[in-house]
């Protein structure tokens, strides 16, 4: 199964949250599952590093390429159809990351994994 983590899954993800339903653990170890990241989490972690709102080990670029390779998650690139398909979206959700991110699920046929249920008024498969 190919599954795309939303942001906040990939860091409770690195360290091993107590947040995190046992679901979601069982996914990210199934070695069968592909597991993404998406660019659009790396920018948001940026910005939210840049402001004070996160922090994590070291930069924010060591941080995500060291859990990328120790955790075997792939890189979900922005592509243009990703942002284009936002337009087609209902409006439940203001939040632009989380937007992409719908789109970019629905686009690559995915599921994604996220503890937010707002997700759940998409069409997209939440896993939690």
């Amino acid at each position: 199964m190919k599954v795309l983590l939303d942001t906040q899954a990939f860091l409770w993800l690195s360290v091993d949250s107590a947040f995190l339903s046992k679901k979601s653990k069982k996914v990210f170890l199934e070695e069968k599952n592909d597991l993404y990241l998406s660019l659009a989490s790396v920018w948001e972690m940026s910005i939210k590093t840049s402001i004070g709102k996160l922090k994590v080990p070291g930069s924010v670029e060591a941080f995500v390429l060291t859990q990328l390779h120790e955790n075997s998650i792939l890189q979900l690139p922005i592509h243009f159809r990703h942002v284009a398909r936002v337009e087609d979206l209902p409006f439940c959700h203001r939040d632009p990351f989380d937007r992409l991110l719908i789109s970019q699920a629905l686009e690559e046929k995915m599921a994604i994994l996220s503890n937010d249920a707002v997700f759940d008024k998409y069409a997209v498969d939440r896993i939690w």
